[in-house]
């Protein structure tokens, strides 16, 4: 999709009002240079050549089809947005509408393409469910105050959900090196991560220039809700909870408690840094470290009914 021109990137004074000058001003230059510099990933450039479909499958086949799933319910998450934030900034509207949405669903594309031709089902993706409690959000949003709260909660899902996409698809990119697939590693994995931090960079700028703007009852509901409501990206069901467990340990970022308080940690660095600043020592958020366990914890115990079952 091509980027606006920059004639029409402007922002009314209604949406001024709620966003720092200087936040504003780094945003906007932002997203003028993901937009240039990384357009959706050309179709043409990607080379499906597979060395060994049985081996890939086995060892990747179920977290290419998480990532594919996560990457086209993006055009949902936009739904979602719409409910949550009746009125934003305009340069989130057209950072999701314009930069991220095109550029996910391209990465879905190419995913669910791959993941068909190692013999897996086409991705089904939920792209039009909106829950009650986003809606309720969106409604009780039409206040400033509360929008704020909802943005910095989208803000804060982001940084996270884009985080844990980097070090997947760094982790993905190494395996598929190890199995000697080339083509898949450098034309797909490849430019697919590149324009991941870009994202993770916006929801950054964007988190750090509102939450120096809220009052301190804000802030302590925004603690309240993120405690309350973390989740892994895509994990919305107690059984995309046991994928994303899955995904983890083929990729080998949950072996062991150690290895998952890193990912912890990794993913929530400046969520923890922002939100929890007076917290001197704190290895991770509790709620994010417990949320990644539990989702490990009902891998586990699904790949130990498949066995029984198997018996």
């Amino acid at each position: 999709m091509a980027s606006p021109d920059r004639s029409t990137r402007t922002v009314s004074s209604a949406h001024h009002r709620r966003v720092n000058p200087t936040t504003q001003s780094r945003l906007v230059e932002h997203v003028d240079r993901v937009a240039d510099q990384h357009p959706p990933i050309d179709l043409a450039g990607v080379d499906y050549t597979i060395a060994d479909p049985v081996q890939l499958a086995q060892r990747f086949g179920p977290a290419l089809t998480y990532m594919a799933r996560v990457e086209l319910e993006v055009e949902r998450n936009v739904l979602e947005l719409n409910q949550l934030l009746p009125e934003p900034p305009e340069i989130d509207r057209r950072f999701y509408t314009d930069v991220w949405l095109p550029q996910e669903t391209r990465h879905g594309v190419i995913l669910d393409h791959l993941q068909v031709l190692l013999g897996f089902p086409r991705s089904t993706p939920d792209i039009r469910s909106v829950s009650f409690r986003l809606k309720l959000l969106g409604h009780l949003g039409k206040r400033a105050a509360i929008q704020d709260i909802s943005r910095m909660l989208y803000y804060l899902t982001g940084m996270a959900t884009e985080r844990s996409a980097v070090l997947a698809y760094n982790a993905l990119h190494d395996g598929l090196l190890n199995l000697g697939e080339q083509a898949a590693a450098s034309t797909i994995i490849a430019p697919i991560r590149r324009q991941e931090p870009g994202h993770f960079a916006y929801y950054q700028i964007a988190a750090g220039g509102l939450w120096a703007q809220l009052m301190p009852w804000q802030q302590w509901l925004v603690r309240r809700l993120r405690t309350r409501t973390f989740a892994p990206v895509g994990a919305g069901t107690a059984e995309q909870q046991a994928d994303f467990g899955s995904v983890m340990r083929s990729l080998d970022v949950s072996i062991g408690d150690q290895e998952l308080r890193s990912f912890a940690r990794q993913i929530a660095k400046v969520e923890s840094e922002l939100l929890w600043a007076t917290h001197q020592g704190l290895d991770a958020p509790a709620y994010v470290i417990n949320a990644l366990r539990r989702a490990k914890e009902a891998s586990l115990t699904r790949l130990h009914c498949d066995s029984r079952a198997a018996e």
